[in-house]
């Protein structure tokens, strides 16, 4: 594999990660932090917008799990997918935990 296909790895499990969050917000009707908000990623966006955020990111990052060849059979860049899931994921737990604080 190509450099590329593990930078494509790493930033699947990113955009998959921060799809579930926008999602489950949004499908819950609770309005949530979204790039679209004001201020971005403080103000809180509406659950239809969030909706339409957590599914781009789901396409973006099915695209990317192909072009960086991410499977069972692909041990590194499987690690490299969960290493993209777990950095994003503990980004968002610290810049969302003061959602409701501000």
């Amino acid at each position: 594999m190509e450099w590329y296909n593990y930078l494509a790895a790493f930033f699947a499990g990113a955009f998959l990660a921060n799809a579930a969050p926008h999602y489950v917000k949004g499908v819950c009707g609770d309005k949530f932090p979204s790039p679209f908000s004001q201020p971005p990623g403080k103000g809180l966006s509406s659950p239809v917008t969030n909706v339409l955020w957590g599914l781009f990111n789901v396409v973006v990052g099915y695209f990317l799990v192909k072009a960086g060849y991410v499977g069972r059979s692909n041990c590194p860049a499987l690690v490299t997918f969960f290493v993209g899931a777990t950095v994003m994921s503990l980004m968002l737990a610290n810049n969302f935990q003061k959602k409701d604080k501000e």
